[in-house]
């Protein structure tokens, strides 16, 4: 079984810094791309950024380019979101996913970790 743990969320201050982690199991990690999603509230999970599977190629959603770093680690089956001067909108349960291919659309995910909080206080 496809497993994806995330790691890392919690309280940080606008401004300040923060760094996701998420651990895969059960795959093979560098057949998969990543993805990191989060919902607005009421809404469905949204598309933030996503990586390759060597990690040459990412693909970022407007509001968070320049402020966000997607990276992974095949050899520790690990993918990364650098949260820098993170902003109160940027508040939400951030989830994990892969996918046989970069992309933006959800529908492209198979597996999914199970959320992460990130608060962002002003």
């Amino acid at each position: 079984q496809v497993q994806l743990v995330e790691s890392g969320g919690g309280l940080v201050q606008a401004g300040g810094s923060l760094r996701l982690s998420c651990a895969a199991s059960g795959c093979t990690f560098s057949s998969y791309a990543m993805g990191w999603f989060r919902p607005a509230p009421g809404k469905a999970r949204e598309f933030v950024v996503a990586i390759n599977w060597s990690g040459g190629s990412t693909y970022y959603e407007d509001s968070v380019k320049g402020r966000f770093t997607i990276s992974r680690d095949n050899a520790k089956n690990t993918v990364y979101l650098q949260m820098n001067s993170p902003k109160p909108e940027d508040t939400a349960v951030y989830y994990c996913a892969a996918s046989r291919g970069i992309q933006s659309d959800i529908r492209g995910y198979a597996y999914w970790g199970q959320g992460t909080q990130v608060t962002v206080s002003s």
